[in-house]
């Protein structure tokens, strides 16, 4: 089991009411650790959500590893 830092920035901060937390994992990729925070939270459908693992732009099917950081992006409107 994997223990790692999740991040989430503007809708999703909202929706968790929460800018970060500790999670123990046994997902193996972002997208299984997103659908597992997703049947905890319900999260909103976001239709271009980004993900970075480490600091680095990831793709969806990139590993979790114990000790990671984890940051969910959702689009972001302004003007």
């Amino acid at each position: 089991m994997a223990r790692v830092r999740v991040e989430y920035f503007a809708l999703l901060r909202e929706h968790t009411g929460r800018g970060a937390e500790e999670v123990h994992t046994q997902a193996a990729t972002a997208r299984a650790l997103f659908s597992e925070l997703d049947a905890r939270y319900g999260f909103p459908r976001l239709p271009s959500l980004k993900l970075a693992i480490n600091d680095e732009f990831r793709d969806w099917d990139s590993p979790v590893a114990d000790g990671d950081t984890i940051v969910f992006i959702p689009p972001v409107a302004g003007g």
